[in-house]
């Protein structure tokens, strides 16, 4: 598939039904199209219904069963735009600004974004674990939530009942240095939270950086850990937590500016957004460009579905579906 290269390229290209559905095809039928019922290949063309009936079990489906897009009604020309912004827009992009721009409803664009982060959510380090090879790794936390100062003197009341992150939602990073990010919401910072996940994501031996939280002590047996006090310096040569800084910025820069208001129990999501575009940002390495990106999310929309309900945490599925 010859993707755009630029948005308005790609909303002159997607601007077309048949298009979209082949392009769609080609990621998730890579060696053809197949029957999701009975995996039957080379189906018939229905050409007056854009959707294929099968050969073998003689039923129908469309380009959408199987992925994101499933039992939608909205059509893939509004679909493909949005993923198009969504993964090429540095601080992400608001249900309210898609809803004006594909004319769709506000409430319909929510529930579109959410669909699309799914495709976007993958496990940064599947393949092998950060800090292989001699790379060194940082590990911060950070603290997601509405800052008191701008909070209603009885709201801020109500929901401040102590200090630093009383209340916040904690959010735990590895970063390996010139590579990807993982993130993961946690329920608190202590020792017996935050090391099994350090040592399901670095590998053994690996250089480690982080700063002088308790939770920290404890990993010198397995890694090089060099910490960081914060409250005398925040660089100390190659001492330093400062790259995972760097993507807290932006995670809280998408929230505060773009999002506004998140709910807790939606919070990964964003964070998997976040996540996507950083470990496919451009390199000197790795000289990714917006096509790169919308080619990669598209390559990830099949065997996904997230419902309405499932969204909304009515029916009675986990919150990570």
């Amino acid at each position: 598939m010859k993707a755009p290269k630029t948005l308005q390229e790609a909303i002159q290209y997607f601007s077309d039904e048949l298009t979209c559905i082949k392009a769609v095809a080609v990621m998730v039928w890579p060696d053809g199209v197949k029957c999701p019922h009975c995996v039957t290949p080379d189906p018939y063309w229905l050409e007056t219904q854009k959707r294929w009936k099968c050969r073998q079990c003689r039923k129908q489906f469309s380009v959408k069963v199987n992925t994101i897009f499933e039992d939608s009604p909205l059509s893939l020309t509004k679909w493909l735009p949005a993923l198009w912004l969504l993964v090429n827009c540095k601080n992400g992009v608001s249900s309210y600004e898609i809803s004006r721009d594909l004319d769709i409803s506000q409430k319909s664009a929510w529930f579109m974004l959410q669909r699309l982060r799914l495709a976007l959510q993958v496990s940064s380090f599947s393949a092998k674990k950060a800090g292989g090879g001699g790379c060194e790794v940082e590990v911060d936390e950070t603290f997601i939530g509405g800052k008191a100062r701008n909070m209603h003197k009885a709201e801020r009341q109500r929901k401040i009942s102590g200090t630093g992150g009383k209340g916040k939602a904690i959010v735990f990073g590895v970063l390996e240095r010139g590579g990807k990010v993982h993130t993961q919401v946690i329920e608190d910072r202590l020792r017996r939270t935050v090391t099994p996940i350090i040592k399901e994501h670095v590998a053994a031996g690996a250089t480690l950086y982080t700063d002088e939280m308790l939770g920290y002590r404890g990993l010198n047996d397995e890694f090089i850990h060099v910490m960081i006090n914060h409250a005398v310096e925040y660089v100390h040569g190659r001492i330093h937590t400062n790259g995972l800084e760097n993507f807290w910025s932006l995670v809280k820069r998408g929230l505060n500016g773009t999002y506004i208001s998140v709910e807790p129990f939606h919070l990964f999501r964003y964070l998997d957004e976040q996540c996507f575009r950083f470990n496919n940002r451009a390199t000197k390495d790795n000289p990714l460009d917006d096509a790169d990106r919308f080619l990669l999310a598209l390559s990830q929309v099949a065997n996904k579905r997230l419902t309405f309900k499932e969204v909304t945490g009515k029916s009675g599925s986990p919150a990570t579906c």
